[in-house]
């Protein structure tokens, strides 16, 4: 197989239990199960312990679990004291990256066992809301708020972000967009956590560099684009004239279009059904600018280029969450807050070879295409020789 000047596109790297996605019929599974299934009928809790133990857990697991997590959700008052010591306009994925890190400085790391990195794994998702809720309050010269033992994942982060809980149609809706974010295969971010991971390094190291992956604007950092491009066209009149103009120019239109769904996202299809019903609880028009977007790119893209074109994640997770009052540049720290979930079951299964068996260490071949001075490499000439 050719394998130069793709990105790795289409070349298997490893094998993997934890999820899959059919890009032609638009499906993502997670350990076997259908991701509108999950959303439907799960809780962001469920879904984490099956993405980590590739099975629901029982009643009793779910309480032990979620009991965990809670616990889990305090981080030390020195972290947040140094978080003072930033700038308040810091980018949020650098504050984010940079206390992931910092974590294995205030918290031990034994990786050497399984059931150690089920540990390490829970003390991640649940410090990371922590992590970015008490930021957002920094920053805004507000009182830091404690994690409140008594609500679920989603409404606590919520809770700690804005200092009020939410209702329950709003928690709900929150929790299923984590539902939607917590995996989706060896994307950018996963990845490069998992060659992290395969030099052995601990799983504040792999998470820290998958948060690095994650802040670039063609991968997390995409929902929020498009909330800029949203902001930017403004009204409903003025979507076709916009779209129309990008496209003639030849520029893309953020939010539409996956490098492997042919079809529609699943992902998207449940979030645009959220930001519908959000917008009719919140008289906001962005459901309907967004919903616009869609039909015109599709309409656009089929009249200029004979091509179908599908919404992604990114299209409505960025009007939604504009919706429930998230600062936009916290739009990809919550992403990381759902997504941290996958990072630790990819770690595990990378560390302890849940699958087939696959060579240490990710070391893929580079084509030197720099100049040959000779068969015996350039002559290297003293300084003054130089001109």
């Amino acid at each position: 197989m050719e394998t130069k000047n793709i990105g790795l596109r289409g070349i298997e790297v490893a094998d993997t239990r934890i999820s899959n996605i059919d890009g032609e019929k638009g499906k993502l599974i997670y350990r076997g199960y259908d991701i509108l299934e999950l959303t439907k009928r799960s809780s962001f809790e469920e879904t984490a312990y099956l993405l980590l133990h590739d099975a629901l857990p029982t009643k009793e697991q779910l309480l032990e679990f979620k009991s965990k997590l809670s616990d889990a959700r305090w981080i030390t008052k020195r972290m947040q004291i140094n978080m003072g010591n930033w700038r308040k306009d810091a980018d949020p994925m650098d504050m984010l990256q940079a206390f992931v890190a910092a974590l294995a400085g205030y918290y031990d790391e034994e990786f050497a066992t399984k059931e150690a990195s089920y540990d390490r794994a829970i003390n991640l998702i649940a410090k990371v809301p922590t992590i970015i809720a008490s930021w957002q309050r920094v920053r805004d010269g507000l009182e830091i708020v404690d994690p409140d033992p008594n609500l679920d994942h989603a409404a606590n982060f919520l809770y700690m972000m804005s200092g009020e809980k939410p209702d329950e149609e709003i928690e709900k809706i929150f929790d299923i967009c984590l539902i939607l974010h917590a995996e989706h295969t060896f994307n950018a971010s996963t990845f490069v956590a998992r060659q992290v991971a395969s030099t052995r390094a601990h799983m504040y190291s792999a998470t820290s560099a998958a948060i690095g992956a994650l802040s670039g604007e063609l991968h997390g950092g995409a929902n929020t684009e498009v909330m800029k491009m949203l902001l930017e066209i403004g009204t409903l009149d003025n979507v076709v004239p916009w779209i129309k103009e990008k496209m003639s120019k030849g520029e893309r239109i953020m939010g539409m279009g996956h490098a492997v769904y042919k079809t529609y996202d699943p992902r998207a299809q449940v979030l645009k059904e959220l930001s519908r019903k959000l917008a009719a609880k919140t008289g906001d028009p962005w459901y309907a600018i967004t919903e616009k977007v869609e039909t015109t790119t599709i309409e656009e893209m089929k009249k200029q280029k004979g091509k179908d074109i599908y919404p992604n994640v990114d299209l409505y997770s960025a009007s939604l969450y504009y919706m429930l009052k998230i600062p936009m540049d916290l739009n990809t720290p919550i992403f990381a807050i759902s997504r941290v979930v996958g990072w630790a079951a990819h770690i595990i299964e990378e560390k302890f070879a849940e699958a087939a068996p696959k060579p240490a260490l990710y070391r893929p071949k580079a084509v030197y295409v720099g100049k040959y001075c000779g068969p015996e490499g350039c002559e290297y000439k003293s300084l003054d020789l130089r001109k």
